[in-house]
Formats: C-alpha cells, sequence, structure tokens
C-alpha cells in the first residue's frame, strides 16, 4: 500500500533527474491510454498526475518520491496527438535518453489499452525496449469498460504479438484505474522489487 506520493521535479534531461539513489519505475504509454488516472489510482491520489480529456498532457519526465523508498516517474505518452513534428522528435529523444541512460530503472510500465486490437505503435515501442535492452511490464488500461472476456481475448492476442518480439512474453498486469483491479498486484510487485533493489545496492 502507498502511502504518500510527492512531486519532486519535471524536467526534459534525464542528466538532472534527482540522484539515482533509489529504485525507479516509470509509465508511458500511447496517448490517451489512461496513464495519469492509473498512476493516481496505485498512489492512492487523485492529483497526483495532471488527468487531461486533452491527448499529450504529459510533456516532461515527472519524477515523484514514493514513501521516501522509490521513485516513480510519469513520462510523456508516444504517438502524440497534434503536435508539429519537430516536438514530437524532441519529446521522443528526450524519453528515450532517459530510458536508455536511468541507470536505476528498475521497470518501464507500458500502459496497453485493453479494448483494442494489438496496435502497430505498441508494438513497435516494446520492439525497441527490446533492442535497447529496457525492462518492461505491461499494464493493460480500462479493463471495467468491458466484459471480462473480451479483455482477455484482446490481451492474450496482444501477448501472443509480443512473444513475437521477445524470446518470453513480458510480465503483465491487467488494471482499471475506475475500479482499482489490478492495484495491489501491481504495487506489490513494485514493493517487491524495492527491497530486492535495496538489497543489490546496500
Amino acid at each position: 500500500m502507498i502511502k504518500n506520493a510527492t512531486f519532486l521535479i519535471s524536467n526534459t534531461d534525464h542528466n538532472k533527474c534527482p540522484v539515482p539513489d533509489k529504485a525507479e519505475f516509470a509509465f508511458i504509454g500511447r496517448s490517451n491510454v489512461g496513464k495519469s488516472s492509473l498512476i493516481n489510482m496505485l498512489a492512492n491520489n487523485k492529483n497526483l498526475a495532471k488527468t487531461s480529456g486533452k491527448p499529450g498532457k504529459t510533456q516532461l519526465i515527472n519524477h515523484f518520491v514514493v514513501d521516501n523508498k522509490w521513485y516513480m516517474v510519469d513520462l510523456p505518452g508516444y504517438g502524440f496527438a497534434k503536435v508539429s513534428k519537430s516536438l514530437k522528435a524532441d519529446w521522443e529523444g528526450m524519453i528515450k535518453d532517459y530510458l536508455v541512460n536511468r541507470e536505476n530503472l528498475v521497470a518501464l510500465f507500458v500502459l496497453i489499452d485493453s479494448r483494442l486490437e494489438p496496435q502497430k505503435i505498441d508494438l513497435e515501442f516494446i520492439t525497441w525496449c527490446g533492442e535497447s535492452d529496457i525492462p518492461i511490464v505491461l499494464l493493460f488500461t480500462k479493463a471495467d469498460k468491458q466484459s471480462k472476456p473480451k479483455t482477455q481475448s484482446t490481451v492474450a492476442k496482444f501477448i501472443k504479438a509480443s512473444k513475437a518480439i521477445f524470446e518470453e512474453a513480458p510480465l503483465y498486469f491487467v488494471t482499471s484505474a475506475t475500479s482499482g483491479d489490478g492495484k495491489n498486484e501491481v504495487v506489490t510487485f513494485i514493493e517487491e522489487q524495492v527491497e530486492e533493489y535495496r538489497g543489490q545496492t546496500n
């Protein structure tokens, strides 16, 4: 259970991120996948990450410290809404520099809309992660918006597609920011990884 999450800093340069002295978990997804809502649900704080009906609201690397034990990072989405090509390129460069160079990054949570068939943009992004040795965990969002069998079907299709990219399918969780589904499982996973990280660094 997360008791306290506090905003630390926003920036566009991985070199200006907080000192990498704690395990770090970053969240990313296609625009409008429900990332901010999910972060707020996990953190028990509906005002932590800015939510918006307008995709592309997050434009910086946003760091939060959680229970003084680990860092939560809200990253700009990919597949941005109506922004210029140059701005899109700047965002993508900033995200990739951060992911490749952040030494304390334990896992990147890649959010996938559970209502959709596998999307090319999501598969391309996780392919890049695999090629770049970025440790990913899939979070399927908005599971409350449809029947459980429908969610199971779309998740299975995505996992099958991901097996063509990775030797074994990534770990995944099915979530809902509205109902709280998956919250305990995701937080438990993070807490276990934090303890493991602390054991390795102490």
